[in-house]
């Protein structure tokens, strides 16, 4: 089994080259077990720092590692590419991970175990038996039910306990599927990920998983307004 993961970067040079070494670590240990083989595949987009001049170094030092570097900022475009850079390989399966270690290389590869029969396997802060560190606020989960899944729900008809949490894979042939009808290039790209699992009739696990909130994630409440128009958008598109 040879499974891809896209890790998506954005100016993050003071977290990557943790990130990298940590998965390198778990991960090739696998290999070496003949448990699976992989990839870690970063792509780099619109980095005005030096995370390029971070990740080449790492890559000289550690094998398994390719770098995708895009001009253009958005992670949607960067999970995208990812996507489908890992399809000139033979890769059985294809996700991606945040680049700032929320999710611990153990816990994803608690997807890679579980998918099973399903075409796709998805990870949940929100599911029972998650653990969340720290906690986060409850009236933050309490909005995002009432306006965001809502909505999700209502124009998308597709319902799970949570949609963003950065840790997902996919069959490869899910993403020879969706990845050309890949549109939203920034916020809610995982929605439109969904969506097109959904469109498709493809399978999607969720299960719950430990996550470490990080202090400095890029995620502001600003962007809940523009991912609550980037799902209108995106019905709008696909309506």
């Amino acid at each position: 089994m040879k499974v891809s993961i896209t890790i998506p970067a954005h100016n993050e040079a003071k977290r990557i080259g943790r990130t990298l070494r940590t998965y390198h670590e778990y991960f090739n240990n696998l290999q070496q077990d003949g448990v699976l083989h992989y990839e870690l595949l970063v792509v780099l987009n619109g980095c005005t720092d030096n995370t390029l001049q971070v990740v080449t170094r790492i890559q000289q030092e550690l094998d398994n590692i390719v770098i995708v570097d895009l001009k253009e900022a958005g992670k949607g475009i960067a999970v995208k590419a990812g996507f489908t850079d890992a399809l000139n390989r033979d890769n059985d399966l294809i996700g991606f991970v945040d680049a700032d270690m929320a999710t611990a290389p153990q816990y994803f590869y608690d997807l890679v175990k579980n998918i099973g029969e399903s075409d796709a396997i998805i990870a949940s802060r929100y599911m029972p038996g998650a653990q969340v560190t720290p906690a986060r606020p409850k009236i933050k989960r309490l909005g995002s039910k009432i306006f965001f899944e809502s909505l999700v729900k209502l124009l998308l008809g597709i319902s799970h306990e949570d949609y963003q949490c950065g840790a997902k894979l996919f069959k490869r042939n899910v993403i020879k599927t969706i990845g050309p009808e890949l549109t939203i290039r920034q916020w809610a790209f995982d929605i439109e990920l969904l969506y097109l699992c959904k469109k498709h009739g493809f399978t999607v696990k969720e299960i719950p998983t430990v996550w470490f909130d990080q202090d400095d994630s890029k995620l502001k409440m600003s962007a809940g307004f523009k991912m609550l128009g980037s799902v209108v958008k995106l019905w709008w598109h696909h309506r």
